[in-house]
């Protein structure tokens, strides 16, 4: 029987995180579409255990966002003067349920590595169906919203064509700008998608964030907060001080929910350079997104 090795001289074993470096591409994105059922069962799974699956979880997710945009059309339209119409209205809903789909893709999926830990540990698959798989959650929390801001547009169609503002002291009355149906609005759809795109690489982004700083999700409402006050949500896009326009270059939410917003509420055609702002940070967000979380996915086990 051999002596016991002395704890000095025992070999012990070091993990050091993996050197970055970007996996062959076809074969992980090949992996990635075949376990695409995993991220949605992960997702749907995420949903029940909040409770969306039932009546009272449904109910919420429709009258939630609802109500956080009343709040902010109260607050806004006393700052105004009490005389935004119902364009303004359903500027600041749409605006704000788009926002929200945002910031909810970027809290979530910055957490999405994290929470997933045990799996990470424990099963050989590529990582980034967690952070879509956030993405997916977002977004179907996000459908349920479209039921009120359709309501309202319907309302406002049919109900609010003689809407007026009359000042008291005057006596003097004017006609509100009045939703009507315009077939560009069927333009707010390419304009989600480059938004759901946008989202998709801010997800894979603020996960590999969160890996490396696990501060961020505690900074995120106070950033996303700025953001919100600095985009054109709780306001319109031309109604923004000459010093912020020159900022808004880099804002990729002034295009994203420019186009958004004019296409859906104003039933106008956005301007071809918000459409090419959109589509570039858009794509340009999930290109570094993706790739930046690929590159450093291996040494995620080390790290959690």
């Amino acid at each position: 029987m051999n002596p016991p090795t002395p704890a000095e001289t025992r070999p012990v074993q070091v993990f050091l995180p993996h050197r970055a470096g970007l996996p062959r591409l076809a074969p992980y994105f090949r992996n990635l579409w075949n376990r695409r059922h995993f991220a949605v069962e992960l997702s749907r799974a995420s949903m029940r255990s909040a409770h969306t699956n039932t009546f009272f979880g449904q109910f919420w997710l429709v009258i939630g966002p609802a109500l956080n945009a009343a709040v902010y059309f109260l607050l806004v339209n006393v700052i105004r003067g009490g005389n935004a119409g119902p364009n303004f209205f359903m500027h600041l809903l749409a605006g704000l349920f788009a926002f929200n789909f945002i910031q909810a893709v970027m809290t979530n999926g910055a957490t999405s590595v994290t929470k997933g830990g045990n799996l990470v540990l424990n099963t050989a698959f590529p990582l980034l169906l967690l952070p879509f798989s956030a993405l997916r959650t977002a977004f179907f929390r996000f459908v349920p919203s479209l039921i009120i801001l359709f309501a309202f547009f319907i309302y406002f169609d049919y109900f609010g064509s003689h809407a007026q503002h009359c000042v008291a002291a005057t006596g003097v009355c004017e006609e509100l700008n009045t939703i009507h149906f315009s077939p560009v609005m069927f333009m707010a759809i390419p304009a989600m998608l480059l938004i759901f795109v946008f989202a998709a690489g801010l997800s894979a982004l603020m996960a590999s964030v969160q890996i490396y700083f696990r501060d961020t999700t505690q900074i995120l409402p106070y950033a996303t907060r700025i953001w919100l006050y600095l985009s054109p949500v709780l306001y319109y896009a031309d109604q923004m001080k000459p010093w912020m326009l020159k900022f808004e270059m880099f804002n990729p939410l002034y295009p994203l929910l420019g186009i958004w917003s004019e296409s859906l509420v104003e039933g106008k055609m956005p301007p071809l350079t918000w459409w090419i702002a959109s589509a570039a940070w858009a794509f340009g967000s999930l290109l570094v997104g993706v790739l930046f979380f690929m590159s450093r996915e291996r040494e995620f086990a080390v790290r959690i």
